[in-house]
């Protein structure tokens, strides 16, 4: 929420925990859509401030272990979880990411941190019903903590080769700057509500 001080807005932190698809997976750390949308922000007047704390590989579980300490060191008004991505390509159940995912949202919440969920999507090669179960974490998750859910942001991305590396998983260089404008029009009027 913003907070009059001095008669002016207050800027707002969001921290994005995320996976390779945050990090800038085999891209400089400057050229992931996170540290484009902090260098908009900062070319704007500098309102926000975005820190990244994605990692390549990372799992709900990693997550998890790592909030606490992030959330103290950070003090974000605003959390972003980007995860579960690899939890699915591990086959982890989907029980066990819904359940670790549902611990961070709580955990921001008791020390008054908003979250904003990220839908995640698999490849279609790992069945109907391991995706159904897995796809409906989110949308479940989000409705239930009634937290906003930020569409998945690779969805018209991933069908542009042009656009994707050869694993057909992670986003080139050049997908970062569309990855920024999605979720800036997902986040920024959060921020400003």
């Amino acid at each position: 929420m913003w907070v009059m001080a001095c008669g002016q807005l207050q800027a707002q932190t969001l921290l994005v925990l995320g996976d390779s698809l945050s990090a800038g997976y085999q891209m400089q750390a400057e050229q992931s859509w996170p540290a484009l949308l902090q260098q908009q922000w900062q070319q704007a007047g500098g309102q926000h401030q975005l820190i990244n704390a994605s990692i390549s590989g990372e799992t709900t579980q990693g997550a998890l272990t790592r909030l606490p300490v992030l959330l103290k060191e950070h003090k974000p008004d605003w959390l972003l979880i980007e995860l579960g991505g690899n939890d699915g390509l591990r086959g982890f159940p989907p029980a066990i990411t819904r359940q670790n995912l549902a611990k961070m949202l709580t955990m921001a919440k008791q020390q008054g941190i908003h979250t904003i969920l990220t839908q995640i999507q698999l490849p279609p090669n790992y069945g109907a019903r391991y995706l159904r179960q897995f796809e409906t974490i989110f949308p479940d998750l989000a409705k239930e903590n009634e937290r906003p859910l930020l569409p998945f942001f690779l969805d018209d991305i991933a069908t542009r080769p042009e656009l994707m590396l050869n694993d057909g998983i992670h986003p080139k260089a050049e997908a970062q700057p569309l990855i920024r404008d999605k979720v800036a029009r997902f986040v920024e009027p959060l921020l400003t509500h």
